[in-house]
């Protein structure tokens, strides 16, 4: 149940079975993540976007917990990254919610210049592998919001 999980109902292992590596995992599960995160703000609102997040976020520390000792941050485990995409976007819609979800991936894989991101991405276990999508996920958040307010 916990590789169910960590790989988002096996949507972290397609492109290792198609392409034979898990590089771009964490980015198709987070597209695949997307239309849910947009649908749920557009038609229940920004909360069920922040319910979301919280879900898939404790999702990915329960799955994350015991996977981590035995593959750590496997390239297959990208629930942190679909919890990712919901945090995000939270509040978001069109094209603030893309920008969003681009300024996150591009946080989350260079892990620079974003203060914060890499020292995340060194705690130990679940919290390693999980905290580091979230708080880049909160840089594209900002920068959804900033634009959403200021350009469209």
């Amino acid at each position: 149940m916990h590789r169910l999980v960590a790989s988002f109902f096996g949507s972290g292992l397609l492109l290792r079975r198609f392409r034979g590596s898990d590089t771009g995992s964490g980015t198709l599960a987070g597209l695949i993540a997307l239309p849910f995160s947009l649908w749920a703000g557009s038609s229940l609102g920004w909360q069920a976007q922040l319910l979301g997040a919280a879900i898939l976020t404790l999702a990915s520390l329960w799955s994350a917990r015991t996977l981590a000792t035995d593959v750590g941050d496997a390239g297959w485990i990208v629930i942190d990254e679909a919890a990712g995409t919901f945090v995000a976007t939270i509040g978001l819609l069109g094209w603030p919610a893309m920008i969003g979800f681009v300024v996150f991936r591009i946080a989350d894989i260079t892990k620079r210049p974003f203060p914060g991101v890499r020292q995340a991405d060194s705690l130990p276990g679940a919290l390693g592998i999980t905290v580091d999508d979230s708080l880049a996920a909160l840089y594209g958040l900002a920068v959804g919001h900033l634009l959403a307010a200021t350009v469209f």
